[in-house]
């Protein structure tokens, strides 16, 4: 009877000592997923700033190459 009673009050502190682990790691597991998001987020807010700056350096490339030409037609090139 004794030996039983050792044994269930064992179990329940396995039980809860695993709940509590189960509760942590929940917690770290939200926390890794939070991360994730705001990587994610930041990742794609770069990849739209350099989509931006290629577009910005395309232009600008025009542009030297137009100013170019007129220069050289100035020139008589």
């Amino acid at each position: 009877m004794f030996e039983e009673e050792r044994n269930i009050s064992t179990l329940s502190q396995k039980i809860t000592e695993l709940l509590e682990k189960y509760k942590d790691l929940l917690a770290q597991n939200e926390a890794l997923r939070q991360e994730v998001v705001k990587a994610k987020a930041l990742a794609e807010a770069k990849n739209v700033q350099i989509a931006k700056l290629e577009q910005d350096l395309i232009h600008k490339d025009v542009n030297s190459d137009d100013l170019l030409s007129k220069i050289e037609a100035v020139l008589g090139k």
